[in-house]
């Protein structure tokens, strides 16, 4: 069996090898693809939903995840139709309750002609895509952080006794933060956690 599989994105044939997911073929194609959760050193997550596509595949249609669908042969993608803009807009509302000023939010809300006041607002700040947390256990292997709870009372939350020791020397998870929460969320564990004043982060 080739290794190599041809697809069709956005009315371009192209190969791309299998084990590939239609995200990392669109990002070779330079087609772009909102996304919060992804990292190219991560795992795919699918979390945020931001990456829905349009597929079809064995003659159905079909709307999947973009980051954690494999491409297969015969694949047909569309990126952008009004459908799922339509699901897009209606994430990133979801989104905006909880983080409603996120500027990467704030940017999908002007491109998809989002409302940012469809859903009542609960500011927590942040939109639980996973990659302080992911990126502290796939890439550091130091556990700092991790979810607590689940569904709806689902966070984030610093292991003060980890974070201590290791964050410190390394906060290389708060760039990655799309709302800006993280740090938020380690000055207030310091703050109750007693965390020595010198390990203050700055900015």
């Amino acid at each position: 069996m080739s290794d190599l599989v041809n697809i069709t994105i956005d009315g371009k044939e192209v190969k791309a090898e299998r084990g590939m997911t239609i995200l990392q073929v669109a990002m070779r194609e330079g087609i772009e693809i909102p996304m919060l959760c992804y990292h190219k050193e991560l795992e795919p997550y699918g979390g945020c939903r931001l990456c829905t596509v349009e597929i079809e595949s064995r003659g159905r249609k079909s709307y999947v995840v973009s980051c954690l669908y494999p491409v297969e042969e015969g694949l047909v993608v569309r990126t952008r139709t009004p459908e799922v803009d339509k699901i897009r807009r209606l994430i990133v509302e979801l989104l905006l309750a909880r983080a409603p000023e996120a500027q990467e939010l704030l940017k999908l809300k002007e491109e998809y002609g989002a409302k940012g006041d469809r859903f009542d607002k609960e500011p927590i700040f942040c939109v639980l895509c996973g990659l302080c947390v992911r990126y502290c256990s796939e890439v550091k292997k130091k556990y700092a952080i991790s979810f607590v709870e689940s569904g709806v009372r689902r966070e984030v939350r610093f292991i003060p006794e980890i974070a201590k020791k290791e964050c410190p020397t390394c906060k290389e998870c708060f760039p990655l933060c799309p709302t800006s929460y993280l740090q938020a969320l380690y000055l207030l564990t310091q703050a109750f956690c007693s965390l020595s004043p010198s390990q203050e982060i700055k900015g």
